[in-house]
């Protein structure tokens, strides 16, 4: 057996310390060195915290918001253009969001809202945010209520808050826009043969048990408040739904009793474009547009003046 020595053990309480002062020192400067390469980045919420994002239309989705297509958008209406869309956003953050944005811009002329958004709480992704919270103390707060491990862990060592798919995109965009960010594949064969044979889509909020049990309160509610804060902004708000491959469309379960609740709630009528374009050439999958579908479907847009 070694003897502790009064020596050995100053000396050990020395490389613990040296070792928890290198681990906050090596922690900070790492925390700041990802701190600038989001600030730099051209991503879509970096440029919102950096004050890069004023716009006259501003569009909110998920996955299927990026079907708005912002560079035809602008070509085609002559308007500037913001997407605070991404892949699985829930429409609590998506309101985080709107409000952080109205908070730092003039007022847009419009605000576009897939309103299938509304599906799902997505803690998950939510969390992947954290990085941003420096920016944004609503943003802090939300994640404090909905994640909060996650939350409190990002506030000891700062690395803990860059490790997210939500980051690694920012990095993917500090070289250039995001705003072509949209597929442009064809759907294929396999997925044309076999769509009888998918289960379609479940519009009951706390029947949807693929993703949990949902709160269908918290969740139109989320939505009602984002529509309020952009009306008292003097905000046009246009709800729409964004095209689907209609016979997978045509196999969704409580398609009419949720829209009517969405429109209760908000007060306004939802421009309901599910069936819109059927021709397979213009989908990537079944719920996502590719670039020509884009195109085609945002002419419908300003064809019935919801792109003015």
């Amino acid at each position: 057996f070694s003897v502790l020595t009064k020596e050995s053990i100053v000396q050990k309480t020395y490389w613990i310390i040296a070792l928890i002062v290198l681990f906050f020192v090596g922690d900070r400067l790492g925390g700041w060195l990802l701190k600038s390469l989001v600030e730099r980045s051209q991503f879509r919420y970096s440029r919102l915290y950096q004050g890069q994002a004023a716009a006259d239309i501003l569009l909110l989705g998920n996955s299927r918001g990026l079907i708005f297509y912002q560079p035809y958008i602008t070509e085609s209406t002559g308007k500037s253009t913001f997407n605070l869309s991404y892949n699985g956003l829930s429409i609590d953050l998506g309101r985080v969001l709107v409000e952080d944005y109205l908070d730092r811009y003039p007022a847009p002329q419009t605000l576009l809202i897939d309103v299938t958004m509304c599906d799902r709480e997505n803690d998950q992704l939510s969390a992947g945010f954290s990085f941003y919270t420096p920016y944004s103390p609503r943003l802090d707060s939300f994640l404090l209520a909905k994640t909060p491990t996650t939350a409190y862990a990002g506030r000891l060592p700062h690395l803990f808050r860059y490790n997210s798919e939500v980051f690694q995109r920012s990095l993917r965009y500090l070289g250039g826009s995001d705003e072509d960010w949209l597929t442009d594949r064809v759907m294929n064969d396999f997925l044309v043969d076999n769509v009888e044979g998918e289960k379609g889509l479940d519009f009951h909020f706390t029947e949807a048990k693929d993703r949990g049990t949902l709160d269908e309160a918290y969740i139109l509610e989320q939505l009602r408040a984002t529509v309020a804060a952009a009306q008292a902004r003097g905000v046009k708000v246009q709800l729409v739904i964004n095209p689907y491959y209609p016979p997978f469309a045509q196999k969704s379960v409580g398609y009419v009793a949720w829209k009517a609740k969405v429109e209760q709630v908000t007060g306004l009528a939802i421009r309901d474009y599910a069936l819109a374009l059927s021709d397979r050439q213009v989908f990537g999958d079944y719920q996502h547009l590719n670039k020509l579908g884009s195109k085609r479907y945002l002419d419908l847009l300003k064809k019935d003046g919801v792109l003015e």
